[in-house]
């Protein structure tokens, strides 16, 4: 509950309907003027790609060089990347941050993870007949790809970052072998996932994937241009930190 409230306090959208509705509707001309400056304000900047793309810039951890990563015992893949409400269910339907599922198969790859730990359950809280949890998912295509079975641990029971930690934590008290650990999420969950994994007790290496920034541009389009996608990744920034703040005053990162 309180995520949401914070979501939709920052929320740009409902910001902007806010304003818009104070600028026609406000009874006071001086207020109404006010309002419109506000709003034309938030449109400028709500729009810039240049600045949104700034802000997660900021906010992404940045990539790590393959020749970077020491090998290490296992990688963390977190889940949240495919789509389970499409029909047919005879394949896997992948999302935008599949980079995730393709940089864990490239770290096997290059012997900087001997396994690899699936984390994460259903995007639903119940299970419909004949449905995979989303890390049965990313094992079918993972198998698909030339990774052995035994290379393969899932946790399929979390709903949420927090539960990735713990029930990790779990999972790993039953594979001692285990010790070190590549973190796998998209670069700008990441600051959310560490913060839980290390509340957990577990040290981990970040590995940022899926990222959402771009590198800059000196073309009009992304610096004057107001576009739809500059919201978009607005909106999804603050629904990121909204969550990372969360979390932090529950004591859960």
């Amino acid at each position: 509950m309180l995520s949401k409230l914070l979501y939709v306090a920052l929320l740009p959208s409902a910001w902007l309907v806010l304003l818009a509705v104070a600028a026609v509707f406000d009874w006071r001309p001086q207020w109404r003027r006010r309002w419109r400056r506000g709003l034309l304000a938030l449109v400028l900047v709500g729009t810039n790609l240049a600045l949104a793309n700034e802000a997660m810039r900021a906010w992404e951890l940045p990539a790590v060089p393959l020749s970077a990563v020491p090998p290490h015992d296992a990688g963390v893949l977190l889940t949240g990347i495919t789509n389970q409400r499409h029909s047919p269910h005879d394949r896997v339907y992948l999302t935008e941050g599949a980079d995730r599922l393709m940089h864990t198969l490239w770290l096997y790859r290059a012997g900087r993870i001997r396994r690899i730990i699936i984390s994460g359950g259903s995007g639903s809280l119940l299970l419909r007949k004949g449905q995979r949890t989303e890390a049965a998912e990313l094992l079918v295509l993972l198998q698909l790809a030339g990774v052995p079975r035994s290379a393969v641990l899932l946790e399929d029971r979390s709903h949420n970052t927090r539960e990735n930690a713990l029930f990790t934590k779990e999972l790993l008290a039953r594979h001692p072998d285990i010790k070190s650990l590549v973190l796998v999420t998209s670069a700008f969950h990441q600051r959310r996932a560490i913060g839980c994994f290390e509340q957990a007790g577990l040290p981990v290496t970040p590995f940022p994937a899926a990222f959402y920034s771009v590198d800059r541009s000196l073309w009009a389009d992304y610096w004057l241009i107001p576009s739809v996608e500059a919201l978009e990744q607005w909106t999804r920034l603050l629904h990121e930190i909204s969550g990372y703040l969360t979390y932090k005053i529950l004591g859960y990162c």
